[in-house]
Protein backbone atom coordinates (compact mmCIF):
# COMPACT_ATOMS: atom_id res chain seq x y z
CA UNK A 1 0.00 0.00 0.00
CA UNK A 2 1.60 3.16 -1.23
CA UNK A 3 1.47 6.20 1.45
CA UNK A 4 0.85 9.39 -0.67
CA UNK A 5 0.99 13.11 0.17
CA UNK A 6 -2.78 14.55 -0.48
CA UNK A 7 -2.41 16.45 -3.11
CA UNK A 8 -1.43 13.03 -5.17
CA UNK A 9 -3.90 11.03 -3.52
CA UNK A 10 -6.55 13.49 -4.89
CA UNK A 11 -5.13 12.74 -7.99
CA UNK A 12 -4.67 9.69 -8.23
CA UNK A 13 -8.32 8.88 -6.00
CA UNK A 14 -9.83 10.57 -9.52
CA UNK A 15 -7.78 7.83 -11.64
CA UNK A 16 -9.20 5.66 -10.15
CA UNK A 17 -12.79 6.63 -10.04
CA UNK A 18 -12.65 6.85 -14.20
CA UNK A 19 -11.09 2.98 -13.92
CA UNK A 20 -14.11 2.00 -11.62
CA UNK A 21 -16.77 3.14 -14.59
CA UNK A 22 -14.90 0.16 -16.67
CA UNK A 23 -15.19 -2.60 -14.20
CA UNK A 24 -15.04 -3.23 -10.31
CA UNK A 25 -15.93 -1.39 -7.46
CA UNK A 26 -13.98 1.75 -5.40
CA UNK A 27 -14.53 1.39 -2.14
CA UNK A 28 -13.05 4.15 0.45
CA UNK A 29 -12.27 4.04 4.10
CA UNK A 30 -11.49 6.74 6.42
CA UNK A 31 -10.59 5.95 10.14
CA UNK A 32 -8.91 8.12 13.38
CA UNK A 33 -4.78 7.75 13.24
CA UNK A 34 -2.39 7.88 16.05
CA UNK A 35 0.93 7.15 14.20
CA UNK A 36 1.41 3.91 15.49
CA UNK A 37 1.84 0.92 12.82
CA UNK A 38 2.10 -1.83 15.10
CA UNK A 39 -0.65 -2.66 17.56
CA UNK A 40 -0.35 -1.79 21.35
CA UNK A 41 0.63 -4.27 23.90
CA UNK A 42 -1.96 -5.97 26.66
CA UNK A 43 0.54 -5.73 29.70
CA UNK A 44 0.25 -2.73 32.03
CA UNK A 45 3.67 -1.79 32.00
CA UNK A 46 4.25 -0.84 28.88
CA UNK A 47 1.24 1.59 28.16
CA UNK A 48 2.25 4.53 25.77
CA UNK A 49 0.90 7.76 26.67
CA UNK A 50 -2.26 9.48 24.28
CA UNK A 51 -0.38 11.51 21.32
CA UNK A 52 -1.04 14.93 21.56
CA UNK A 53 -2.42 15.09 18.11
CA UNK A 54 -4.86 12.43 16.45
CA UNK A 55 -4.09 12.19 12.44
CA UNK A 56 -6.66 10.81 9.65
CA UNK A 57 -5.99 8.08 7.82
CA UNK A 58 -8.09 7.42 4.13
CA UNK A 59 -8.15 4.38 2.30
CA UNK A 60 -8.97 3.60 -1.58
CA UNK A 61 -8.87 0.45 -2.84
CA UNK A 62 -10.00 -0.90 -6.65
CA UNK A 63 -8.77 -4.71 -7.15
CA UNK A 64 -5.60 -4.92 -5.71
CA UNK A 65 -4.69 -1.24 -6.51
CA UNK A 66 -4.40 0.28 -2.73
CA UNK A 67 -3.99 3.94 -2.10
CA UNK A 68 -3.49 6.02 1.16
CA UNK A 69 -2.52 9.18 2.51
CA UNK A 70 -2.75 11.06 6.23
CA UNK A 71 -3.89 14.61 6.70
CA UNK A 72 -2.79 15.91 9.90
CA UNK A 73 -5.16 18.10 11.90
CA UNK A 74 -4.14 21.30 10.49
CA UNK A 75 -4.69 20.39 6.99
CA UNK A 76 -8.02 18.65 7.80
CA UNK A 77 -10.20 21.66 6.22
CA UNK A 78 -8.48 21.96 3.29
CA UNK A 79 -8.30 18.69 2.37
CA UNK A 80 -12.16 17.98 2.68
CA UNK A 81 -13.14 20.81 0.61
CA UNK A 82 -10.61 19.00 -2.47
CA UNK A 83 -11.81 15.54 -1.18
CA UNK A 84 -15.47 17.02 -1.15
CA UNK A 85 -14.67 17.94 -4.99
CA UNK A 86 -13.73 14.98 -6.29
CA UNK A 87 -16.55 12.93 -4.95
CA UNK A 88 -18.96 15.10 -6.21
CA UNK A 89 -17.37 15.02 -9.63
CA UNK A 90 -17.11 11.80 -9.47
CA UNK A 91 -20.49 10.48 -8.43
CA UNK A 92 -22.34 10.87 -11.75
CA UNK A 93 -22.71 7.04 -12.62
CA UNK A 94 -25.09 5.93 -9.49
CA UNK A 95 -27.97 4.66 -10.08
CA UNK A 96 -31.03 6.54 -9.94
CA UNK A 97 -33.49 5.09 -7.04
CA UNK A 98 -37.26 3.80 -8.09
CA UNK A 99 -39.32 6.51 -6.68
CA UNK A 100 -42.19 4.70 -4.79
CA UNK A 101 -45.08 6.16 -2.18
CA UNK A 102 -43.03 5.80 1.03
CA UNK A 103 -45.50 7.16 3.17
CA UNK A 104 -48.58 5.91 2.24
CA UNK A 105 -49.77 2.57 0.33
CA UNK A 106 -52.97 2.34 -1.70
CA UNK A 107 -55.21 -0.35 -0.67
CA UNK A 108 -58.14 -0.78 -3.59
CA UNK A 109 -57.58 2.44 -4.73
CA UNK A 110 -57.80 4.49 -1.87
CA UNK A 111 -54.41 5.78 -0.10
CA UNK A 112 -54.35 4.95 3.61
CA UNK A 113 -51.48 6.43 5.85
CA UNK A 114 -49.33 4.10 8.20
CA UNK A 115 -48.97 5.72 11.55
Amino acid sequence: MAILENDTFLSELTRLFQKSRQTGSLSISMKRYDGRSKPVSKTPRNLPSPPSEYKCLIRAKLGNKKISTVIHAKDINKFQLAYASVLKGNMDALKKRDKKASKGKTIKGKATQLL
